[in-house]
């Protein structure tokens, strides 16, 4: 009995959601990309993948190395929520936003730091004057 995989990759490509399907039957890959528009929603790309699968138009087959390696589904899991947390947020108007917020954190952080050491150098110069005042030249 012959052995199939097959992968879809999900990535955004400007300006719209790309997948990309890959098949590997008898050591030869196949590739079908598919334009999704708005980021899809994992419920969505399983009925995309239900009800058009059987329509995809893959490419010619093309020889490829077939690895036979078996991943424990835990190191599996870890990879999948690794690569999620790299893209982070999908859109590029929310990528934008977290930007813009990132900038403003580390510039309030900057200006709370100055202000923070202006008041230290204006208590040290009160304090100076202080025992300035209390010596009263002797």
């Amino acid at each position: 009995m012959d052995e199939v995989q097959c992968s879809l990759t999900v990535f955004f490509e400007e300006p719209f959601w790309i997948g990309v399907f890959e098949r590997i039957e008898d050591g030869k890959l196949s590739v079908c990309k598919v334009t999704f528009g708005a980021e899809p929603k994992d419920y969505e790309i399983y009925d995309f993948i239900l009800r058009h699968y059987d329509q995809l138009r893959f490419s010619p087959a093309v020889e490829t190395a077939v690895r036979k390696a078996k991943k424990n589904q835990k190191r599996m899991r870890r990879d999948v929520k690794k690569q999620l947390e790299k893209n982070g947020i999908g859109t590029k108007s929310q990528q934008a936003l977290k930007l813009q917020q990132e900038q403003s954190k580390t510039e309030r952080k900057s200006k709370n730091r100055q202000q923070k050491e202006a008041d230290a150098e204006r208590l040290f110069q009160l304090k100076q004057q202080k025992k300035k005042e209390k010596h009263r030249g002797r």
